[in-house]
């Protein structure tokens, strides 16, 4: 894999077949597997994912989350226990036979495209008492859905994610979880991955099933579409009531819990990380997720030099790893330095280190920053101090990066034409005024190509001071839309 060349299109110019080829060509993943929707995860992406994985568990755990693992086959009549969750029978992947012979099974499975009917027949034996809750879990795991459009690591038949399930004694106390969920978005989609977003509670027609209320976070990729990364769901009492989830409380009186689920999608965010930050040469990782913070190359005409500049950079590998920065030395031979700073920056590592015959001369280092190529010598005995310093610009300068195109691309328009010649030419997420009627929203998404509307801001109080944009009529909420992935 290393043989391959570097990107030959532009992202402005052919977003699609950028995406394709940084996928590849960073060596993330490699779809040559044979089975659609089904992706071979390379080193480079899973140890991205790895620091992804930690990044939220932390935060999951930090509130309270307890870690746990629960089957990958759900029992065709759990699936169809709850009435409105049974619909998801239309996405699953069914296993019906086993052993050599091809046993066919008393009972088909389907492979858990979601948890909630696997885990919440486990709360009903786990919950008796009020004292036993709040109970709040999850489990880092995979799930499989049979989609019909796939695209590596934005949307899959087997795809990686964190689901948070929890059951609490009251409403009030769900409700809160659901402004919990937000906050660990901010603290990790944001803060950590370096990705503005919206979040929105969506419509009634088009929240998660079984949900009395769905509330997501839409972030805005370069193609001015948008992606639904971690969503987080109100459920009510339908999965307790469904699935006999009851406890005694205080008083006595045997009542229904009241849940919620929390799915921040691991892969769906690497996409947008890599959709997002990446340019012309490649991917740009935010240093917190990146596997190395630096690469060093060494550049030598000889091998005397070979020598004398590896000692060097071994041991200015060891003061950076003492000071807690990933970084590796790259001393390959049978590569040209110029190659290898391709190499590195098309995999999108933070910061390169070049060392060469004069700057041992010098006791100094060439330190490059990938997202903005700049160039600066520093001293050997700052440079941990100024590395430090250098990513913490750098992840900063992705959030205010990507928080400018989401500015840029974000409109408010009261006429139906304009929002059709937004949505079709330029894309973008357009705030609006809508009847509640999903005629109309069905309208707006046939005319418009696709444009959904994806709800209204969560937490923000909008009165509506126009009419529907697209029938005229009274406007009941303050919506944004937008075409998605």
């Amino acid at each position: 894999m290393a043989e391959q060349e570097g990107i030959t299109v532009k992202k402005s110019e052919n977003f699609s077949e950028w995406y394709t080829q940084v996928v590849q060509k960073a060596e993330l993943g490699d779809i040559r597997y044979g089975v659609k929707g089904f992706l071979v995860h390379l080193p480079w992406a899973v140890k991205i994912m790895k620091r992804m994985y930690k990044f939220i568990e932390k935060e999951l755990e930090k509130h309270g989350h307890e870690p746990f693992l629960f089957p990958s086959v759900i029992p065709e009549v759990f699936l169809k226990k709850e009435k409105e969750h049974a619909e998801f029978i239309a996405d699953v992947f069914w296993v019906t036979e086993g052993g050599a012979e091809y046993k066919k099974l008393e009972e088909r499975l389907a492979l858990r495209p979601t948890s909630e009917t696997i885990i919440y027949p486990m709360f009903s034996l786990w919950i008796r008492s009020w004292r036993d809750l709040p109970l709040k879990t999850y489990q880092s795991c995979q799930v499989w859905r049979y989609e019909s459009v796939t695209r590596p690591f934005i949307r899959g038949r087997e795809f990686y994610w964190i689901e948070a399930h929890n059951a609490f004694a009251t409403k009030d106390g769900a409700k809160k979880q659901v402004e919990e969920d937000v906050k660990i978005t901010e603290e990790t989609l944001y803060k950590k991955f370096c990705i503005p977003f919206l979040f929105f509670k969506r419509p009634e027609h088009d929240k998660f099933k079984g949900a009395v209320a769905t509330f997501a976070a839409d972030a805005l990729m370069p193609d001015g579409r948008v992606i639904q990364l971690p969503s987080t769901h109100f459920l009510g009492q339908n999965f307790s009531k469904a699935f006999n989830v009851g406890f005694v409380d205080k008083d006595k009186k045997k009542k229904y819990v009241w849940s919620t689920c929390y799915g921040p999608a691991i892969w769906r965010i690497l996409g947008a990380i890599i959709a997002i930050h990446g340019d012309d040469k490649g991917a740009i990782l935010p240093p917190a997720i990146s596997p190395l913070h630096v690469i060093i190359v060494p550049i030598y005409y000889s091998t005397a030099q070979f020598i004398r500049i590896m000692r060097k950079a071994k041991a200015i590998l060891e003061n950076l790893e003492k000071n807690k920065i990933r970084v590796k030395i790259d001393d390959r031979k049978e590569y040209t330095p110029g190659w290898k700073f391709n190499y590195w920056e098309l995999k999108g590592v933070p910061l390169r280190i070049e060392i060469g015959p004069k700057d041992i001369q010098l006791e100094q280092v060439v330190l490059v920053r990938r997202d903005t190529g700049r160039k600066i010598v520093v001293k050997e005995r700052g440079l941990p101090k100024m590395i430090k310093r250098k990513l913490r610009s750098i992840q900063q300068s992705l959030i205010e990066r990507a928080e400018k195109f989401l500015k840029e691309h974000t409109f408010e328009v009261f006429d139906f034409e304009q929002l059709k010649e937004i949505l079709e030419r330029r894309g973008g997420i357009v705030k609006t005024e809508w009847c509640g009627k999903i005629e109309c929203a069905q309208a707006i998404k046939e005319k418009t190509n696709g444009g959904a509307i994806r709800g209204t801001l969560f937490g923000v109080e909008e009165k509506p001071k126009r009419k529907c944009v697209y029938c005229g009529k009274v406007a009941k909420q303050v919506v944004q839309v937008a075409k998605q992935y």
